[in-house]
């Protein structure tokens, strides 16, 4: 696949079906993390590395949702830099609702913060 040139541009249809998925997935991902924080079972010490997980991926989604909707995320270099990204925020909330499902699973969970 070829780099861009300096000045190519996308065409703003495609930008806007991106910006439609990131708008979706960073939903989603703020939901997740919404109910898993208002669910009234205890925290551990264990649930700090699933939470910085979920919340380094969504600073991520969010900053690349805003940076999809700058006027200059037409230039192709901007919006391939904004897509990679996001796929990383992606790929950092999974792991973290991966790491939240495994330590759910092996129940090491079940120790209270401060006990």
């Amino acid at each position: 696949m070829t780099e861009p040139g300096p000045e190519e541009k996308i065409d703003a249809t495609f930008r806007n079906g991106s910006l439609t998925a990131a708008g979706i997935i960073l939903g989603f991902s703020l939901s997740f993390i919404s109910r898993w924080v208002s669910n009234p079972n205890d925290w551990s010490r264990i649930d700090i590395f699933p939470m910085l997980l979920l919340t380094v991926g969504i600073a991520l989604q969010v900053k690349v949702f805003a940076d999809l909707l700058a006027r200059d995320s037409l230039i192709a270099t901007k919006y391939d830099r904004a897509r990679r990204l996001f796929l990383i925020g992606i790929a950092v909330v999974a792991a973290g609702i991966g790491l939240a499902l495994i330590n759910d699973i092996l129940g090491l969970g079940s120790m209270p913060i401060l006990g």
